[in-house]
């Protein structure tokens, strides 16, 4: 399993875009090149995606075990030529002191040469210092390599690879010129998702033109074949199982206003017998034949004229989930639900199943990992235990105004929530939540939710 680790000094050196055109470059060459990407973050992952035609898997410490992540790796990197994983902030960056949960605990875990990404503007000399000691703080981490991003021009460039070649034992991939065809839009969660971006093909081909240029893929790709074995981990019991479950067809909201949903997490509906409907809620008109609906994150207030004017579909949800439709809905998903979203001066209205209004705020509302408690209002199947459940959320908006007393699902321990105590808004078959939940051995939230979808059709042919 040739594999790479692509992390940097810190936040906002490149690496993103690096990866992006990497992952493109050896794509173009007929490689089939797996990404991942550390953490929780869905934007990063649909470009990686895009660029690599592989869907890109998440590596999160604080939502999956070890075992989780080794599977992970090997479960999908054993039919790709190559691995590329790519770091969140900095490589010794975490939330542990110890770095137990940091990038370069990560690329340890996996056994990966680390390629190091090193903002130089405004740096000739001053690089090897910052190199050194990234080399010198853990000797553990195989630092393999360093690509030089956002280079000056070529005078920088040369000057940049003699202070390294001099100085360190460190070989240079690559001299990565600043461009502005090397830029992705950015806002207030970071990079314009693909999934909106119109030319996000054509700004990709053009990210994959500059990489293939000024950066080694043939000594990169022999580096990640220099990768040593993993000892082979069997798959993690998650849940319960399904050996012929029956099929039950799930929604899946779908468009430039709803895309944050972890590839795992639907292999894992799938697993639990769920057929994914795509739903378009800016052009559909209305819910196809379903059993339970998926609404997942996004940006809803980017498209939020669009989605106010969709009324057929804004009605079609609501009566349905006022039927009962089982409807399992996470922070994007929870502001078209409610009853108004209001962003820039701008006021829109949305489903209106939640009696209050999403509120957008210039800075984040909710952000990071976060521990719920069940509470007796869960209408999801009661887990054997109790536990203390790891996940994460990252939302400008606050849901205000409620109207009614709410009944909620979780009891926040950690992080914000709906209203800083509680998350999970529940009426009748929804829940509603800020909180991103991830499918894992510790909280196997996908068969839940189809145990519970799977109850109320029962419920609903015996009421018939």
């Amino acid at each position: 399993m040739a594999r790479l680790f692509i992390s940097a000094a810190h936040k906002s050196s490149g690496k993103t875009t690096l990866s992006i055109g990497l992952c493109a470059a050896w794509q173009q060459q007929g490689l089939r090149v797996q990404p991942f990407k550390k953490g929780p973050d869905y934007i990063d992952p649909l470009w990686l995606t895009a660029a690599s035609q592989q869907a890109c898997h998440n590596l999160d410490f604080n939502t999956s075990s070890q075992h989780e992540i080794l599977h992970c790796i090997q479960h999908y990197g054993q039919s790709a030529d190559l691995s590329l994983i790519e770091a969140n902030k900095g490589l010794y960056d975490g939330l542990s002191l110890d770095g137990s949960d940091s990038n370069a605990a990560l690329a340890k875990l996996l056994q990966a040469p680390v390629v190091l990404v090193l903002d130089t503007r405004g740096m000739t000399r001053g690089i090897v210092p910052i190199l050194l000691g990234h080399v010198a703080f853990d000797r553990e981490v195989n630092i393999a390599g360093v690509i030089l991003n956002r280079v000056g021009g070529a005078r920088h460039a040369t000057k940049l690879r003699q202070a390294v070649e001099y100085f360190t034992d460190v070989p240079v991939l690559g001299a990565v010129q600043d461009a502005a065809d090397m830029q992705i839009e950015e806002r207030h969660l970071g990079l314009m998702p693909s999934n909106e971006q119109v030319d996000a093909e054509q700004q990709i081909a053009r990210i994959r033109a500059l990489v293939a240029e000024q950066v080694e893929l043939t000594k990169l790709f022999t580096l990640a074949q220099q990768a040593p074995s993993l000892p082979t981990v069997m798959q993690p019991g998650i849940g319960k199982s399904f050996a012929n479950p029956s099929k039950l067809r799930i929604g899946i909201c779908q468009d430039a206003a709803f895309g944050f949903y972890y590839p795992g997490d639907l292999e894992a509906l799938q697993q639990a017998g769920a057929e994914l409907v795509p739903i378009n809620t800016l052009q559909d008109t209305q819910l196809p034949s379903i059993d339970g609906l998926f609404i997942g994150g996004g940006f809803p207030e980017t498209q939020m004229q669009q989605l106010e004017a969709n009324r057929s579909m804004r009605a079609s949800i609501r009566q349905a989930i006022e039927a009962g439709l089982p409807t399992y809905a996470e922070c994007g998903g929870l502001m078209y639900l409610a009853r108004s979203l209001h962003w820039r001066g701008q006021r829109a209205e949305m489903v209106g199943i939640i009696p209050g209004d999403a509120m957008m705020y210039p800075k984040p509302q909710g952000r990071g990992y976060v521990y719920l408690e069940e509470t007796p209002a869960m209408p999801w199947p009661r887990l054997t235990t109790d536990i203390k459940v790891p996940a994460h959320e990252f939302h400008y908006s606050r849901l205000e105004n409620l109207s009614e007393q709410g009944h909620y699902a979780y009891k926040v321990l950690r992080g914000q929530g709906i209203d800083g105590a509680h998350d999970g808004w529940v009426y009748k078959n929804l829940l509603a939540s800020y909180t991103h939940l991830r499918h894992t051995q510790a909280y196997p939230w996908a068969q839940r939710f189809m145990e519970f979808v799977r109850q109320q059709r029962q419920v609903r042919k015996q009421a018939a």
